[in-house]
């Protein structure tokens, strides 16, 4: 599944040759800022830029004498250029390099995301304003509670989703920040000009503090921002799978011509995608607590987060990319079943419509209380079989000397539960 997506240009941030792209980048611009202040020949800079390069397979190749991926990397390097390649890596650390195209790579991978959740968010206003009038029955705890619309239901995630916008451009900018700053961060033996050159000229800011490293508290909130987006998406495939129950069946994956539910049951269409995202999500969550554990690391860095960081950020990049864009296109081709919500809707015979009859009775001057349990001992029959709601109540003599026929009536009225529906719907997409 993840490998037939995996041609996306989120892919493409990870794959080592962008990497090392990034590495690259940042050691020469690092040899440039020193020549700014002198201390790098203009002639040695000319010659970096022009033969700078690497070769990925004799870096593998060198690291297996290493044990070090920055410095095989340094030594291909060195191997294009020459002697001038004396003038890289001046006053660094490994992680100067590692930390700073990392906030390069990881804010590419955002603005994908953002751009995913841009997509989502058209979907679901779209099909929000297409059902905004469409009636269905609003459950809490699983059962029947009053009516809703499903535009109403598209309209709350749409709302959410602009929250996970939001958290990622956050997210985004928490992580953009680079590191020039020598072994523990003190700028010992490279000037502080030389991390402000570098960061600016690859759209950072410069960390005000680090140690080695960038403060992992950062790559952590990014990769909770990211476990939120899992979470919106997983609890809208929930809702969409519990709407799929053949005992429900208001709303339906589309199911394409040639699809295969089950090897055994011709009949079956299951909500296959929905149940993947679900499962997805998890992996997402998960990897979002392997950031949380990288923040404690022994005094100035130790190397456990590394290790980590290597599979949960891409992995988690990848996998939200692929989520985003199938929860759109699944909510962008979902089966909506009007019918099947209206007759869902009057199962419980005018259930739905207690409250309203209980503030009537409020509002004819009884206590709460014992306006509850008039209505209540009406419902409990409705569920025991006894009869349709709206027939009980006007059966019942004590509620009779409240309300007549006429006013219990009104109370089953849909368009009161819906009057405030466009109230709703444009305070929410009043800015778009």
């Amino acid at each position: 599944m993840i490998d037939r997506y995996a041609l996306s240009g989120m892919k493409n941030i990870w794959e080592q040759k962008n990497k090392f792209d990034k590495w690259l980048s940042v050691e020469v611009l690092a040899a440039e800022a020193l020549s700014e202040l002198g201390k790098v020949p203009k002639k040695a800079i000319a010659n970096i830029k022009k033969k700078a390069g690497f070769n990925i397979e004799r870096i593998s190749e060198i690291e297996k004498t290493t044990k070090h991926d920055v410095i095989s990397f340094l030594t291909s390097v060195a191997e294009e250029i020459g002697e001038d390649s004396r003038f890289l890596h001046l006053g660094m650390t490994s992680s100067d390099v590692l930390d700073t195209s990392l906030a390069i790579l990881m804010g590419e991978a955002a603005d994908i995301i953002l751009n995913d959740l841009e997509k989502l968010l058209s979907v679901l206003k779209k099909r929000a304003f297409e059902h905004k009038d469409t009636v269905m029955i609003g459950r809490t705890h699983g059962i029947h509670a009053e009516p809703v619309t499903f535009g109403f239901k598209l309209a709350l995630w749409y709302e959410e989703t602009k929250r996970n916008y939001d958290r990622m451009k956050r997210a985004k900018d928490v992580i953009s920040f680079g590191k020039i700053s020598g072994a523990v961060g003190t700028f010992a033996n490279i000037d502080p000009f030389v991390e402000e050159y570098v960061c600016k000229k690859s759209g950072l800011k410069p960390d005000p503090a680090s140690s080695q490293i960038i403060q992992r508290d950062r790559h952590a909130e990014y990769l909770l921002a990211l476990s939120l987006i899992a979470s919106s998406i997983d609890k809208f495939a929930i809702e969409i799978r519990h709407l799929q129950r053949t005992e429900v069946l208001e709303a339906e994956e589309y199911f394409t011509e040639g699809q295969k539910g089950s090897s055994a049951m011709p009949h079956k269409r299951n909500p296959i995608t929905c149940e993947n995202l679900s499962g997805l999500a998890r992996i997402v969550r998960s990897n979002a607590i392997a950031a949380l554990e990288n923040i404690p690391l022994w005094h100035e860095r130790d190397i456990s987060h590394s290790s980590v960081e290597r599979v949960i950020i891409p992995d988690s990049t990848i996998l939200i990319d692929y989520m985003l864009v199938k929860i759109a296109s699944l909510i962008d081709s979902l089966k909506i079943y009007p019918e099947n919500m209206l007759v869902n809707l009057n199962k419980t015979q005018g259930l739905v419509f207690s409250e309203r009859i209980l503030l009537e009775l409020v509002n004819k001057g009884l206590k709460r209380d014992d306006a509850y349990k008039i209505v209540q001992r009406n419902a409990m029959k409705v569920w025991d079989g006894k009869g349709g709601f709206k027939e009980l109540l006007k059966k019942d003599k004590e509620l009779k000397n409240y309300l007549n026929d006429k006013k219990i009536d009104e109370c089953f009225d849909l368009k009161h539960h819906l009057k405030n529906i466009d109230y709703i719907f444009k305070r929410i997409f009043k800015k778009g």
